[in-house]
């Protein structure tokens, strides 16, 4: 049949993957009878397409850790949103809320490994997945897993290994391959969850449907909305206690300003089409689109301390800012972003042994900021309330040619499997300004009255700009069986870019089966992460409030060919590289137990941070009333060293079916040398070094049985240290490990119909408080890596045909 022969030859091209990643396909339970003594089925057993060229590689089977997650595995979790599900599904991934912490409330770091965010490949349908433009944590800039809608994901695997030499770029801490339904049938859900604080209501509605198109391909449609209220885990600021017991006549909102999630509504579509164009020639194509809009408070303005604002001039007469805001303002930061993701190509194959790819893909990320409820105080009766702030835009393009050769070898039972291609890229980066009165230094800033939109300044016409980079790379990467216990691998690419020059990597694979049911398994690897063209060329300015003085201050990033930048000791920006080396065990039974342990270390060199903060130069031009200043730098060496566990056991239990799982990660950084191992940047080696936990796993029970599955999960997560950023210096404290458990139950009414009951953190744990920013209203620390908005129910019914 014209179908079931072209089937055939793109399953045999499973390991046919791009410069980029490998191709997305079915991928059912592993024929495991080559092994010999085969076991019985386990969660091993499951056919890969990520880490691995190779055709007929199992989880089992690889030759570096791979963890695969279901279906029924993310609709476990409490979340649409990606990165909450990956957090308790992964045992090494930490995702942080970060309330009231300007675009990353919206965009939130998420770290595998404990290494920074763009140090990990996100990948969709095999097909690199583009950055965010939003540069986060000390100047990270990462894909935005939260754009990729849940409902439409039929599985997820995760390479917990660098994977530069295979992926390229940013692949220094592994590789998520999100891959997307193709399946026939239609699922609509709808969902309701909410704290037991009673806040942060979220109301979820997504509709999959798919078809196969005869003998032809298939076709995957999907929608998906979230509309989520705001959290507050708040007390009313001490100084706003302090200006109503002076102002009585004054009705002071209590609390002033809210710390914790923000009023958050979020759409996303997408499609997932194959088509057989011949009996060796497939068509495929895949697009994802987002669209969303948040708000999130800022920091209260007090009438009586915020002088910078609130100060009378004879430069506007009669103009006092009280008789706009007389019990202070906290402005209110928007963010709408939207997000688009398109991909198409051509596979098939020269010959049975030979198969190639063509592909092209286009990714854009736009953020536009707004800011309400604010003034531009220095522009006195003149200045709006509400600003545009300007827009931040990541676009990337990029084109694949990539070929798979399996080479029979006379002295080999099996195939050598070879593969080989070339990829071109282009990011671009462009900012475009806000409002002139987001920016613009009025002339009372004369007389001390503060520039800029009070909050977040907008970007300036100075800083507006695009700055491109292209890249070109070739690559190569074997697999070879050495007999029924042996097996090596070795890949390597060389990638030029525009703005630095060349890198070239490699890696070397091992796997020995010790039984066919036992195995080791090792390698050794370099890699890299290139900078980005927002990293090379943007500036930016930040506002913050000092815990100690309660006055507003305001940071400068500025770019590292900045005059300012090099005259404080800039120097131009190289790729991050890394050497990597991991040694593990797996193991299968036919009990149904099963998993392994890795044990790995990572050596990063020429890391990427910000610089000390420097005081702005004597004499120096200073219009923006910068109080420091601080750019992009390759600062220091680091070493992370760490040990994942993973184990699953699957048996029958009664009349149904038991699923127990243990997820452990150890991990530890420590900084080697560059400016943070000294004083002058205590702060960045405090962050590098224990702003996560070392500690984190998970033990998961599951029990289907009839109409009925219940499941409960004990998360775990062990100490960590916090800081606070000051005009000068920074305040430290440590916290203590938490543990959570969540439960749920679900019910099987019909085919057609089921319900779904979840509740995470069903003891309404929090952390000890944070202290040092409690003069803020702030209860729990905002950079906390697990929610810390107490227990929360969700609900969701669920229809299928």
């Amino acid at each position: 049949m014209h179908r079931s022969k072209l089937s055939r030859s793109i399953l045999l091209a499973l390991g046919l993957v791009s410069a980029g990643g490998a191709i997305a396909a079915d991928a059912g339970t592993a024929d495991t009878s080559s092994s010999g003594n085969a076991a019985a089925p386990t969660q091993l057993d499951a056919m890969l397409v990520t880490g691995t060229r190779a055709s007929n590689r199992t989880q089992f089977e690889t030759l570096a850790p791979v963890d695969v997650f279901t279906k029924q595995d993310i609709q476990s979790v409490d979340s649409t949103d990606l990165k909450d599900v990956l957090a308790q599904l992964v045992p090494s991934f930490v995702v942080q809320r970060l309330p009231m912490a300007d675009g990353q409330v919206f965009v939130r770091p998420a770290t595998l490994r404990g290494l920074s965010p763009d140090q990990t490949l996100v990948l969709v349908n095999g097909r690199r997945f583009h950055r965010s433009a939003l540069l986060g944590n000390r100047g990270a800039q990462a894909a935005d897993l939260a754009q990729i809608p849940t409902s439409a994901i039929k599985r997820i695997e995760v390479l917990r290994d660098g994977a530069s030499a295979q992926y390229g770029s940013d692949a220094i801490a592994g590789v998520i391959n999100i891959i997307l339904e193709d399946s026939p049938g239609t699922e609509i859900t709808a969902g309701y969850s909410q704290y037991a604080q009673g806040d942060g209501g979220s109301r979820d509605f997504s509709a999959r449907t798919g078809w196969a198109l005869g003998d032809y391909g298939s076709l995957a449609l999907f929608a998906e909305s979230s509309n989520s209220d705001a959290t507050s885990r708040t007390r009313q600021r001490p100084d706003a206690i302090a200006f109503q017991a002076a102002h009585p006549e004054l009705d002071v909102p209590n609390p002033v300003q809210r710390w914790g999630q923000p009023e958050l509504e979020s759409r996303r579509v997408g499609f997932n089409l194959k088509a057989n164009a011949s009996d060796t020639l497939e068509l495929y194509a895949f697009g994802l689109y987002s669209h969303s809009d948040g708000v999130s408070d800022f920091n209260w303005r007090n009438p009586d301390t915020t002088t910078g604002a609130y100060r009378t001039t004879s430069i506007f007469p009669g103009w006092n800012l009280r008789s706009l805001y007389p019990v202070g303002f906290s402005p209110q930061y928007g963010n709408t972003q939207n997000d688009l993701q398109l991909v198409a190509g051509l596979r098939g194959e020269i010959t049975p042994k030979l198969r190639w790819d063509l592909s092209a893909s286009y990714g854009r990320n736009a953020i536009d900021y707004s800011l309400d409820n604010s003034i531009n105080a220095s522009l006195g009766p003149d200045s709006p309330t509400s600003f545009d702030l300007g827009r931040l835009t990541q676009t990337e393009k990029n084109a694949n040619a990539d070929f798979n050769y399996e080479w029979d070898v006379a002295a080999l039972s099996k195939p050598v499997n070879v593969a080989f291609g070339a990829e071109f890229r282009q990011e671009t980066y462009q900012v475009r300004a806000g409002d002139p009165a987001s920016y613009a230094v009025g002339r009372g800033a004369a007389a001390g009255l503060e520039a800029n939109s009070n909050g977040a300044p907008g970007f300036s016409a100075s800083q507006a700009g695009q700055w491109s980079q292209r890249s070109k790379a070739a690559y190569v990467d074997m697999e070879v069986p050495l007999g029924e216990r042996w097996s090596i691998g070795a890949a390597g690419r060389y990638e030029d870019f525009s703005s630095f020059g060349s890198t070239v990597d490699g890696k070397l694979s091992a796997r020995f089966a010790i039984t066919p049911d036992v195995a080791l398994r090792g390698t050794l690897s370099t890699g890299f992460r290139a900078p980005t063209p927002a990293q090379l060329n943007t500036t930016s300015t930040t506002q913050g409030l000092d815990t100690r003085t309660l006055q507003i201050f305001t940071s400068g990033r500025l770019s590292p060919s900045d005059p300012l930048a090099q005259l404080l000791g800039a120097k131009p920006l190289t790729p991050e590289e890394s050497r990597t080396a991991s040694l593990g065990l797996t193991w299968r039974t036919d009990l149904g137990l099963s998993g392994s342990v890795d044990v790995y270390r990572i050596t990063l060199s020429d890391r990427f941070s910000q610089s000390a903060s420097f005081a702005i130069p004597a004499g120096t031009p200073n219009p923006l009333g910068y109080t420091s200043v601080n750019y992009f730098t390759n600062d220091f060496d680091t070493t992370t060293t760490g040990m994942d566990v993973v184990g699953n056991y699957l048996r029958d239990l009664g009349a149904g079916r038991m699923t127990l799982t243990l997820a452990y990660n150890y991990n530890q950084t420590r900084v080697d040398n560059g400016s943070t191992s000294v004083a002058t940047n205590e702060t960045q080696r405090v962050l590098f070094e224990d702003r996560l936990p070392e500690h984190k796993g998970s033990f998961t029970g599951s029990w289907d049985v009839g109409a009925w599955s219940l499941m409960a999960r004990v998360r775990y997560y062990g100490k960590w240290t916090d800081s606070t950023g000051n005009a000068t210096g920074d305040i430290y404290q440590q916290f203590g490990a938490m543990t959570f458990l969540d439960l749920a139950v679900g019910y099987r009414i019909n085919e057609h119909h089921s319900l779904r009951v979840v509740a995470d953190n069903v003891f309404d744990r929090y952390p000890d408080e944070a202290t040092f920013q409690a003069s803020r209203g702030l209860i729990y620390s905002r950079n906390a890596p697990y929610d810390t908005d107490g227990a929360n129910v969700y609900a969701q019914y669920r229809l299928s045909f």
